[in-house]
């Protein structure tokens, strides 16, 4: 028969002793000295350490990083997050282009935020204007994604966005400001009070959105554009179809403007408009803010 002593000893050998009979007393220290014996474990192959292998705090942060890394590589891959609202970017597809600083910073900032959707008047090509070394291997880039190929301005439907950005575009006073198809989205963002911005030249496309008895949607609301100042510096500016300044003032809304090229925003409930091409990255953050603000 073996006693106290070797009892312990088979224990701590990684044998379970037989459990004695009768009395409780018995029970817990029979159970005590497996506790006491219980070997350690090493970790299993691959796993450093021995802690649990279950998906805590730390395996959800670096998915999340994994996620913010996903997205700051590809920013449209944020298209593939049906929680993020919807925005649609309006670019014009006139020769006289889009500014690229202005559409860069629309897309970077706006895509953290928004499944983005890039339209273009008969979904063509956009022509970037303004590049420099800045911007070139970014607008390059660009190109080569799937993205780079607008939808077709005249197939959609506002009703399934959330927002409308505009950037600068020279273009816009030859294709959007008169564009039947992007007049029938901003009165439809209008009258459900959608955030909207336009930037620059962009703030052009606004000024197709007419009622039936020729009234702008926008009447009343407080505007900014590129002043006359900023405009008259350019060649061509006698040719100019349009004086986005003029219009507005003459359609019963508010114009002001501040030095030229100087940054400068207006909101007015839920549209944002920037005077030029500088005031693209706090009109932008405005929108953001904007459409946070009604979560």
């Amino acid at each position: 028969m073996l006693g106290d002593g070797a009892q312990r000893h088979t224990s701590l050998g990684g044998l379970r002793p037989r459990q004695r009979r009768g009395g409780r007393g018995g029970s817990r220290r029979v159970r005590g000295q497996r506790m006491r014996a219980a070997p350690l474990r090493a970790p299993p192959p691959g796993r450093r350490g021995g802690g649990p292998a279950f998906s805590g705090p730390r395996s959800h942060a670096r998915s999340a990083h994994a996620r913010a890394a996903t997205a700051a590589a590809d920013p449209m891959a944020t298209e593939r997050l049906p929680s993020r609202p919807a925005c649609l970017l309006v670019a014009s597809a006139a020769a006289e282009g889009v500014s690229a600083p202005s559409f860069l910073h629309c897309f970077t900032l706006a895509s953290s935020a928004f499944n983005l959707q890039v339209v273009t008047p008969g979904g063509k090509a956009i022509d970037f204007v303004d590049v420099d070394e800045s911007n070139a291997r970014w607008v390059q880039d660009f190109r080569l994604k799937a993205y780079a190929s607008p939808a077709k301005l005249e197939s959609i439907d506002g009703a399934r966005y959330h927002a409308l950005l505009i950037p600068s575009c020279p273009g816009a006073l030859a294709d959007l400001a008169s564009s039947g198809s992007l007049a029938r989205i901003l009165q439809h963002f209008r009258s459900e009070s959608k955030p909207i911005c336009a930037v620059g030249h962009g703030v052009a496309a606004l000024c197709s959105a007419t009622n039936e008895d020729g009234s702008w949607v926008f009447q009343g609301y407080s505007v900014t554009g590129p002043s006359v100042y900023e405009l008259v510096r350019a060649p061509g500016f006698a040719r100019l179809p349009l004086i986005v300044e003029d219009f507005v003032k003459d359609a019963g809304a508010s114009f002001s403007a501040s030095e030229p090229d100087a940054m400068h925003v207006v909101l007015d409930r839920h549209l944002i408009t920037g005077q030029n091409t500088s005031s693209t990255v706090p009109a932008v953050h405005s929108l953001l803010f904007l459409c946070g603000s009604r979560k």
